[in-house]
């Protein structure tokens, strides 16, 4: 089977990415662990170039582009972000219907265990690429309920920067949304463009405060309108637009 790609030559791990293989970051972990063929032959190579006449097999597999589709979730807590677990952990996999499974979509980016919200899902690796580099700001916004009365002195340090694992952390959005006093805690909106691990819950440990609970409510301007919690949709024609203009 030919792989349908553009005249001039582009990267493996990009045309893997391309047919829905994985993010491009993965493909380029399949290339090293010498699970990828080029015209029957092994490549390792990450700077190796395809063209529209070669084959491409991954683990003995032919590969072809598939439509691309893209989705929202209402991510609960409890499940795992990743498509599969060696462990028999729930992962985000078991909410999706198996008609939606028969094409290979995979998440873009993690969220945590214990951790609810907004989780986007694809089958484009080149979007979750851009989505998550390192070096793309791409704003996510979360609701935290933290223990405790925060003030503003740590709603201000939040907002400059927090030095967590030995490196601080870039300007933050920070709104206290509203207080419990009767059962000690604040609820709290954050708006970050890095996705460091846990960083959010390590940014509200560092000022003194503990989080209950976690919501991630918009991820690059998509939102939970509209989706029950393990709910999910197609995205809007519209809303991918904005996705590949971040």
């Amino acid at each position: 089977m030919v792989i349908v790609v553009d005249d001039n030559k582009e990267r493996l791990q990009k045309v893997m990415a391309a047919c829905g293989v994985a993010s491009r970051r993965k493909c380029e972990e399949l290339i090293s662990a010498k699970r990828v063929k080029v015209n029957g032959s092994i490549v390792t190579e990450l700077g190796t170039k395809v063209s529209k006449k070669d084959i491409i097999e991954v683990d003995g597999k032919l590969i072809s582009r598939q439509e691309l589709v893209y989705y929202v979730m209402n991510k609960p807590t409890g499940y795992l972000t990743t498509v599969s677990d060696d462990r028999g952990r729930r992962t985000i996999m078991d909410l999706i219907d198996p008609e939606t499974k028969k094409t290979r979509i995979f998440p873009i980016g993690r969220l945590d265990y214990d951790t609810s919200g907004v989780l986007l899902l694809t089958n484009d690796g080149d979007l979750s690429y851009r989505l998550t580099r390192s070096q793309k700001e791409v704003a996510k916004t979360y609701q935290v309920r933290v223990n405790g009365i925060i003030d503003q002195n740590a709603v201000t340090k939040l907002i400059k920067g927090i030095m967590i694992d030995g490196v601080m952390t870039k300007r933050a959005i920070v709104d206290v949304i509203s207080f419990d006093k009767k059962n000690n805690s604040s609820l709290i909106s954050i708006s970050i463009t890095e996705g460091r691990n846990r960083q959010v819950r390590k940014m509200c440990e560092a000022v003194g405060f503990e989080v209950k609970k976690l919501k991630r409510v918009s991820f690059g301007g998509i939102t939970l309108e509209g989706l029950g919690v393990g709910e999910y949709r197609e995205l809007k024609p519209h809303e991918i637009k904005i996705l590949y203009s971040l």
